[in-house]
């Protein structure tokens, strides 16, 4: 007869699971009022999604516990602290928007916030373990609610791009579970880690297995990353969403994927497998180099958010074939730097709605340039504010993120990725003529109208603080960079990347 076997509460490590289970709790919450009385007002609903993001991200940043925890699937190393810890600041900054005077159909619904909770729980799962079922079950929780997400916002492109997103999600997830599967055939094991230890004390045989198995993730977290060619449903899911969430996806989804990949491919770059390499490279330059020459041409500025987000994706990416310490750490500020840069620019879309069609009459588009012509003279700050975070995107100094962009171009040349850097470079300055564009349309350019009231400058105080503190980041990004770096790549270092 089996003895049965007995698990200590201690070894299990259930602190590890506090900071998920408090979203998860959150959310749980906000539906469970909902259903005892209804039609509260929503800021109720985002001072209680506030409250738990800020106790999460308490428990994560005062966590003490171990590095492995519940059955050794929690992985709580340095780059799952800063995961979790750039995941939260920038939902902190997301929630509050639904305070906006701005009448959005998806912010009436209690099932929002609780959706968005959920979502987030999802995305600290993914960053927080290296097994890759427990991602897997991350990143479809978190994808499930965001396809709904998209669709709330109840508008006939809304539904579409929440269809075109599920239906691509629905393709990586098959990728995902298929490289997945080859992977433990090939190892016996779902934990990277252990994967990790198997193909190098094997030489990474059978070849054409790992290679596979590779493919297959690749092509699933590219998907995610929205690296070219799995890019395509980016213009038009960002399009239909809210302009608030578009920011929003083209930040906290990316770094969940980004400290997957890093798990998942920097072990083959540190194992020098050349054909990794050669993919990885040939990824990092096109995806770079396309998707700007798109941004150049495109007639809508939230298009042209969306391309260049892509954009900027593989710019970090390149860091992971980098594979130092130095890149890893660069990856982890630029994207700091970035969100507060990027989230802070779409939501300006907002503010500077335009009341009306105006004088572009029958366009499709809602935000094309000739919608910002002489905004300066109608809005003055608000086209300042705009300018900053275009000016900080471009990558021009001293603004935020030509931090970021030297501090991986560096890491490139000390690895001796020269042809690399160069191309960094050149893209960097093709960048800044679609981002200038926006500024010479509000700066030098006649208003479409005389009246002063065909934008809405009833912002809420909410949406003041958070494009104000955006922008306060921005600006004085350059006197925190030295010590935020240093703890980044404390944490870097801790997690043996």
């Amino acid at each position: 007869m089996l003895e049965p076997i007995s698990i200590e509460l201690a070894s299990l490590n259930l602190s590890s699971l506090i900071p998920m289970s408090i979203t998860i709790v959150g959310a749980l919450t906000i539906i469970i009022i909902d259903l005892i009385k209804g039609d509260l007002h929503k800021s109720f609903y985002v001072m209680m999604s506030l409250l738990f993001i800020l106790m999460s991200l308490g428990a994560v940043v005062h966590y003490s516990g171990g590095e492995r925890g519940f059955f050794d699937v929690m992985l709580i190393d340095g780059i799952a602290t800063l995961g979790q810890i750039i995941i939260l600041v920038a939902s902190a900054l997301f929630i509050p928007l639904a305070l906006s005077s701005n009448r959005f159909h998806e912010y009436s619904f209690p099932e929002f916030f609780g959706l968005t909770l959920f979502m987030i729980a999802g995305f600290q799962f993914m960053v927080a373990s290296d097994n890759l079922i427990l991602i897997f079950v991350g990143l479809e929780t978190a994808s499930l609610a965001l396809y709904t997400m998209i669709a709330m916002h109840n508008r006939a492109k809304s539904f579409e791009a929440a269809i075109k997103y599920f239906t691509m999600g629905a393709l990586a997830a098959g990728f995902y579970a298929f490289g997945a599967l080859i992977l433990y055939a090939l190892t016996g094991s779902v934990e990277i880690h252990k994967i990790e230890a198997v193909l190098i004390a094997r030489d990474f045989e059978p070849m054409w297995g790992v290679f596979l198995a590779i493919v297959f993730m690749l092509a699933a977290i590219g998907f995610k990353l929205s690296l070219v060619p799995f890019h395509t449903w980016v213009p038009d899911v960002y399009e239909g969403a809210s302009a608030a969430l578009a920011g929003y996806m083209s930040i906290v989804p990316k770094i969940a994927a980004f400290v997957v990949a890093i798990r998942l491919f920097e072990f083959l770059v540190h194992a020098e497998v050349v054909w990794m390499q050669i993919i990885l490279w040939i990824i990092v330059v096109v995806t770079m180099t396309a998707t700007n020459i798109m941004a150049l041409v495109q007639e809508d500025v939230k298009r042209m958010l969306a391309y260049s987000s892509v954009s900027h994706a593989g710019f970090v990416m390149a860091a992971i074939l980098i594979g130092t310490t130095q890149a890893n750490s660069a990856l982890f500020l630029y994207w700091v730097l970035f969100t507060f840069a990027n989230l802070g620019a779409f939501t300006m879309l907002w503010v500077s709605r335009h009341k009306g069609k105006g004088s572009w009459g029958g366009t499709q588009y809602d935000h094309p340039y000739e919608k910002f012509s002489g905004m300066v003279k109608v809005m003055p700050l608000g086209a300042v504010i705009m300018g900053i975070f275009m000016f900080s995107l471009a990558g021009m100094p001293p603004f935020s993120l030509f931090w970021g962009k030297l501090y991986i171009m560096s890491s490139a040349v000390n690895a001796g990725y020269i042809g690399l850097a160069i191309i960094m470079a050149v893209n960097s300055a093709i960048a800044v003529y679609y981002y200038l564009k926006l500024v010479v349309f509000m700066f030098l350019r006649d208003p479409n109208s005389s009246d002063a009231t065909v934008y809405t400058k009833n912002a809420s105080t909410a949406l003041k603080a958070i494009i104000g503190f955006a922008a306060f980041m921005t600006l004085v990004a350059t006197l925190f960079v030295g010590p935020l770096l240093e703890v980044i790549t404390s944490y870097v270092k801790a997690s043996g990347f």
